[in-house]
């Protein structure tokens, strides 16, 4: 049972994780998953907030598939707060929808020291690893992330997924 204390920031790495999901959902259309698209390119700059909004901004504009401009909030969000996991989570999947995956492996490292043992963060390696296109180290850790939390709708949504893309492409 989780402590009062640790609710807020377990809420929102679920919804950073539900985050994840939606996009990903949305994105079936193109191909299996690692679609070989090129990364994406960063802004130079974006708009200037308050150390104590970035955060919340960087969130909002993952949520409306700003990433590149979240990258950028995200990375303020970690030099605010780099004992942030929600920051790192959030750099991290950033990242990867930018096709970054050699700084997401990066953002991913903080992130496992500061919380490498929740579900989400196991979650969200999975899902990186789909991204890329590789299905087994997707699984693997989907599997990490449902043996630490086997009732998250996340973490089982992305199991099915993963099960359905494979058995689709006959590789079940």
């Amino acid at each position: 049972m989780m402590r009062p204390s640790k609710r807020p920031l377990a809420a929102c790495l679920v919804i950073g994780s539900l985050l994840l999901l939606t996009a990903c959902s949305a994105g079936a259309g193109l191909s299996s998953f690692g679609d070989g698209l090129n990364a994406i390119e960063l802004p130079a700059s974006v708009e200037t907030y308050p150390d104590r909004e970035v955060l919340q901004v960087a969130k909002a504009q993952f949520a409306e598939g700003n990433y590149g401009h979240a990258v950028r909030y995200y990375e303020r969000a970690v030099e605010v707060a780099p004992k942030n996991p929600e920051a790192w989570l959030g750099l991290a999947a950033s990242y990867d929808r930018v096709r970054r995956f050699d700084l997401a492996d990066r953002a991913y490292r903080e992130a496992g020291l500061l919380i490498g043992d929740r579900a989400e963060y196991y979650n969200n390696v999975g899902y990186s690893y789909l991204l890329r296109g590789d299905a087994a180290k997707a699984r693997a850790n989907f599997l990490k992330a449902y043996e630490i939390d086997p009732t998250s709708v996340t973490v089982n949504n992305n199991l099915e997924m993963l099960r359905d893309n494979l058995s689709k492409s006959g590789k079940s």
